[in-house]
């Protein structure tokens, strides 16, 4: 008996060390994942659950609606088939890395997401690691890419971001501002302090500055400080989620400031009588006719909505086209662009397409630079007039 037992324990270290070699194999590949057979896979992360559930489904319906009208390519002669391999990262830090992990080990050439810069940080490593680029959508935070030469994005940046904010409200003639964001958030945290230093370098004063713990519901004691300290404007970058809840309690307390926020209050769920009023800034209009791209992708994207009743609804229930469905749609038109000038067909390979990538989008030109952020200098200004969502005006730094 003790000899069995002998022989299966030495089996099983066997086993094991094969194990932990073919691991290090696996990360020591000098060409990352390599495309097997005559089907070419690209990752979806993104959260389709927690607190940025909403926002994230909206990224994927822009990649699923691309996917469908782009689904095959040909990379030297050979046709391959592109398949989606979606995961969802939850909004959760800890399991964004390992629904990258889930990602990498599917063998993807390359990725595409997330909305929430928090998740996409946490996963940069992952991706590094495995030598498999990621692409971006709507992770506006400056630590996505920095000291990460796998991560690209094709949106624009929270500084940038923070600064055409701040120079919005500063041009509406407001000078006393409060903030209120997220503790741990990178988005919320990151958003917000950009806006207090370019507020204040224009001459503008920060009256008030109050935090919030994820997942936390009753705002009042926060709004009813904000409305004592005399601010004019009140800036909150926050999730959908906060949103919904903060909204309703400011207008019940009778908050005079003129409330703005940033990208991720494009969303359906955050319109109500409540939100009358509010100034946020994005990547896109839906009614912006002066680009021919972006015009027959809105007459698409809707077409496609309704043509399925389940799209619709993952969307909010409605056909408008938000920024970051755009934004969806033009990160993998990017990664279809990299794939016809593939080298060969890996992700080492894919990542140096997508240095070079040169790309017309719906959003604008997608070129990047030397970290790979996307060059983009315009945000678009809108708020929510008579339940829906207006376009104001485009704004850049000052």
């Amino acid at each position: 008996m003790k000899r069995f037992v002998s022989v299966l324990l030495i089996l099983l270290l066997c086993l094991s060390v094969f194990a932990c070699g073919a691991k290090d194999d696996k990360k020591d590949n000098p060409n990352g994942n390599v495309v097997e057979g005559n089907v070419i896979y690209v990752g979806v992360f993104e959260p389709t659950t927690g607190e940025n559930g909403g926002g994230g489904m909206q990224e994927v319906l822009g990649i699923r609606y691309a996917h469908s009208l782009f689904n095959t390519v040909t990379i030297n002669g050979t046709e391959y088939e592109i398949e989606l391999v979606e995961v969802d990262n939850q909004s959760d830090k800890t399991a964004a890395v390992t629904a990258a992990q889930t990602l990498v080990s599917s063998n993807v050439i390359a990725v595409l997401g997330s909305y929430g810069s928090g998740v996409s940080i946490a996963a940069g490593e992952t991706f590094a690691n495995a030598k498999v680029p990621a692409v971006g959508v709507s992770c506006t935070n400056p630590q996505v890419t920095e000291g990460n030469d796998w991560y690209f994005r094709v949106c624009f940046l929270d500084p940038f971001q923070g600064t055409v904010m701040a120079s919005y409200a500063w041009d509406q003639g407001y000078t006393k501002a409060a903030i209120i964001s997220q503790n741990g958030d990178d988005y919320s945290t990151g958003l917000a302090a950009y806006f207090k230093i370019a507020f204040e370098k224009l001459g503008g004063e920060i009256v008030a500055e109050e935090t919030y713990q994820t997942n936390e519901t009753d705002f009042n004691a926060i709004l009813t400080k904000v409305n004592a300290s005399g601010a004019e404007v009140l800036f909150v970058p926050s999730s959908i989620q906060t949103a919904t809840l903060l909204l309703p309690q400011a207008k019940a307390l009778g908050v005079t400031a003129h409330i703005m926020a940033g990208d991720t209050w494009e969303n359906e769920t955050i319109i109500s009588d409540a939100a009358e009023g509010v100034t946020f800034s994005t990547f896109f209009d839906e009614n912006n006719d002066a680009n021919e791209i972006a015009k027959e992708f809105v007459a698409g994207f809707k077409a496609w909505l309704n043509a399925d009743p389940e799209n619709l609804k993952l969307n909010g229930g409605t056909d408008g086209v938000a920024a970051v469905s755009a934004l969806g749609f033009d990160a993998y038109m990017v990664v279809y662009e990299a794939l016809q000038n593939l080298a060969d067909t890996n992700s080492v390979a894919m990542r140096d397409a997508l240095i070079a990538t040169d790309y017309m989008g719906v959003t604008g030109s997608v070129t990047f630079n030397e970290v790979g952020d996307a060059n983009k200098d315009t945000a678009y200004i809108k708020t929510v007039q008579g339940g829906k969502f207006v376009f104001i005006k485009t704004q850049v730094a000052e």
